[in-house]
């Protein structure tokens, strides 16, 4: 038996092996966390192949970047979303104003069955999140980046005003949580799964509201700070769901309370900077316009 090429076969095997291999490890995982021990053979299994599926999907890396890279250069498609922004903001407005609509309106909906202004100020939250994306792309959807600068800084500065109010609904779903201990208490996988979620979410969030700086467009930059607040408001849910999905053994309810009141003070704290900062830098950015108006018809 040739070594060689059983090595080359164990660790580069055929790409459909691979694809099958990733659903039944994940499975095979899960259920052995789930209802299994760890110390049962399905469980060593599981740990083994998903140990081995991991290594091989990390050695197809450079091809897939490869691959991907040469996708992008010659799939007239995928050429058209790098290369129009305008598209891809558009897209991702749309499709984050639907998710955010339906998940208040189902807020709203347990407001009003179970009759508490926990849902309530939930609801409100993503009200406002969805309303503001909602004349964003009112905008994007008629005018390209720039084109409009005044009509985008005066959105810009409203965005930020709107901050302002919604932190009132931020700072009751802060009082839920650390005054009358109100959060959710999940499976240990699920929330594992809410975590990966939420922390790939903030990443995203964080290299958008960057990456999009460099398009001057306050309309583009104000609809990524807006996924970065919501972000922000995922990362305080999942600590609350952390600490009592995992916490409740370890940690007592006064420390849990000031844990939570912590995070939740420096999110409303940022918030707030953030939405001072887009209203002054905005004012002086519509003032500059306007004096330049002023010395053009003079």
């Amino acid at each position: 038996m040739d070594i060689k090429k059983l090595g080359k076969a164990l660790l580069f095997p055929h790409f459909a092996i691979m694809i099958v291999l990733l659903p039944v490890s994940i499975v095979l995982l899960v259920y052995s966390m789930v209802f299994m021990g760890t110390e049962s053979v399905i469980a060593i299994i599981s740990y083994v192949l998903s140990a081995y599926t991991l290594t091989i999907w990390c050695f197809k890396i450079p091809y897939l970047v490869r691959f991907f890279k040469a996708f992008k250069e010659e799939n007239k498609y995928a050429r058209i979303w790098q290369d129009d922004t305008r598209l891809r903001v558009n897209i991702s407005l749309y499709g984050t104003l639907i998710l955010n609509t339906a998940y208040a309106v189902l807020q709203l909906g347990l407001g009003f069955w179970h009759h508490t202004f926990w849902f309530y100020s939930l609801a409100a939250y993503y009200i406002t999140l969805a309303v503001m994306r909602f004349f964003l792309v009112r905008h994007t959807s008629k005018h390209r980046a720039g084109e409009k600068m005044g009509e985008e800084l005066v959105k810009y500065r409203a965005c930020g005003m709107v901050f302002l109010v919604m932190n009132l609904a931020l700072s009751v779903i802060i009082f839920f949580m650390v005054y009358w201990n109100r959060t959710f208490h999940h499976h240990e996988i699920t929330t594992i799964a809410m975590a990966a979620y939420t922390f790939t979410a903030l990443t995203i969030a964080i290299i958008n509201v960057i990456k999009y700086r460099k398009y001057n467009s306050p309309v583009y930059s104000a609809s990524k700070i807006i996924s970065l607040a919501s972000a922000c408001v995922s990362m305080l849910t999942l600590e609350s769901t952390m600490l009592t999905t995992f916490g409740a053994e370890t940690m007592d309810l006064t420390e849990r309370r000031i844990m939570l009141a912590a995070s939740g003070g420096v999110i409303s704290v940022f918030i707030i900077t953030m939405a001072v900062y887009m209203i002054v830098q905005a004012t002086k950015k519509i003032n500059l316009l306007n004096m330049a108006k002023e010395h053009l018809n003079d």
